[in-house]
């Protein structure tokens, strides 16, 4: 009995999705729960597995193709181990081909018949349309209105102007085409022909043919259609600059209390929790203390509205090789420091395999991106909508700075804090970051929610 391999729903509001690529061609064996085909959607990539075992009989969609939710991507048949060597020990047997009797003469196809193209410029008027069905096929046209408009402004007569319309209607062409002959009752017929053709939009030139492409800049070039992952950052990102208020705060960090706390429990705290203490988990602290701190940055506009939330999902963007994705740690404010090392450690594993789900990356309030693990030194983070802020980390770099009067050499970080000016005002921008940096330089104020 055949198995028909449908696409599964894939969250609320995605209805479609794209086939990436097929891990099985037909006549290929598989088992249930195997993954058979990976669809692109414009949040995550999801593979679909095997309903039930037996043979890929049959693929009704392509790479590339765009596929509803429901919609059917192949089939599976029972698997026929018996009839496989009865069918190679019939194929041994050639049977000879009986004689073809000769083919019957052909007649050529007759040549289509091409209407007028005058006959079809116009379509037939009501009242032609009457004639025609009662027979009467004399009646005479009518000008068209456009026709008339330019007859009045010519000064030229219906008789004078020969119609190229059905059963020799006056066309607008016909007259302009009249006039500039300068043919009529006034001698400013092509003057006034003249300004009529001005009037007239002029039509557009043809693109210009783009020039062959030279073998070698074949080589050098290559289109790719884009994911639909792709397509959303881009649209998203965009919508971002156009809908909002954007403006950026810059702030330094001084990295060594962080650095040495590191250095003195990363393997105690490793060993206790199993995951290694980065610096993501202390960022993640600070920002949620700021974020009750300052709720604005933590809201939303929606329409007229204000909305505050009294909770905390924070957003960590993730880099894969299909583009950036943001799952989102909830309730993070309730989450211990082990915890939300644990939890980003997976979400970068499972991003990077495209295992995510939607429900992961739903729901942020704020965000998170840390461009300094790939050697940025300074940027303005872009707003992950309807979110109205998002904080920029980079990389950590010794500078000389003055302490107490003296110039040393300390690990610096360069932060940044995009916000919604509509919503945040650049006083609260300006605090918010300040107590991220405080709370940074100094740890125990995390300890002691301070």
């Amino acid at each position: 009995m055949a198995t028909e391999i449908r696409v599964p729903s894939l969250g609320e509001s995605v209805t479609e999705a794209t086939v990436g690529k097929w891990f099985k061609q037909a006549g290929d064996a598989v088992t249930a729960d195997e993954p058979l085909v990976e669809l692109e959607t414009d949040k995550v990539t999801v593979e679909v597995p095997a309903p039930a075992s037996g043979v890929l009989s049959a693929t009704m969609v392509k790479a590339g193709d765009t596929v509803a939710v429901g919609a059917v991507l192949g089939v599976i048949g029972e698997s026929d181990s018996k009839a496989k060597p009865t069918q190679a020990k019939a194929e041994t047997v050639v049977p000879q081909p009986a004689p073809q009797p000769a083919p019957a003469p052909v007649k050529p196809p007759e040549p289509p018949k091409v209407k007028p193209a005058a006959l079809e410029r116009e379509p037939m008027r009501r009242e032609e349309v009457s004639d025609s069905v009662n027979g009467n096929y004399n009646v005479e046209m009518q000008p068209s209105p456009a026709a008339r408009k330019y007859l009045a402004e010519t000064g030229l007569t219906p008789a004078s102007v020969v119609g190229s319309g059905r059963r020799g209607q006056v066309l607008k062409h016909d007259v302009l085409a009249q006039a500039a002959t300068g043919a009529g009752p006034s001698g400013q017929v092509a003057t006034a022909a003249a300004a009529l053709l001005a009037r007239e939009p002029k039509p557009k030139a043809p693109p210009a043919p783009r020039p062959p492409i030279a073998p070698q800049d074949e080589i050098r070039e290559e289109r790719v259609r884009m994911t639909r992952l792709r397509q959303t950052i881009a649209k998203r990102l965009k919508e971002a600059q156009d809908t909002t208020a954007m403006l950026t705060t810059f702030n330094d960090v001084d990295m060594s209390a962080i650095m040495q706390l590191r250095r003195d429990y990363r393997e105690a705290f490793e060993k206790k929790h199993g995951v290694k203490l980065g610096l993501m988990g202390f960022f993640v602290k600070a920002c949620v203390q700021a974020l009750k701190d300052i709720p604005a940055v933590n809201a939303e506009i929606d329409g007229t509205d204000i909305i505050y939330k009294n909770y905390y999902h924070i957003g960590v963007a993730v880099g894969t090789e299909r583009g950036l994705v943001v799952p989102v740690l909830r309730d993070a404010d309730r989450m211990s420091l082990a915890e939300i090392e644990g939890r980003i450690a997976d979400f970068g594993a499972r991003a990077r395999e495209g295992k995510l789900g939607l429900e992961e990356m739903q729901g942020g309030t704020f965000t998170i991106s840390n461009g300094g693990i790939y050697g940025s030194l300074l940027s303005t983070p872009i707003l992950n909508a309807p979110q109205s802020g998002i904080l920029g980390m980079h990389r950590i770099e010794e500078r000389a700075v003055v302490r107490d009067g003296q110039i040393v050499a300390r690990p610096m970080m360069y932060l940044a804090l995009s916000y919604d000016h509509r919503l945040v005002d650049g006083k609260e921008a300006v605090t918010f970051l300040v107590q991220i940096k405080e709370a940074i330089e100094d740890p125990k104020r995390l300890v002691l929610d301070l």
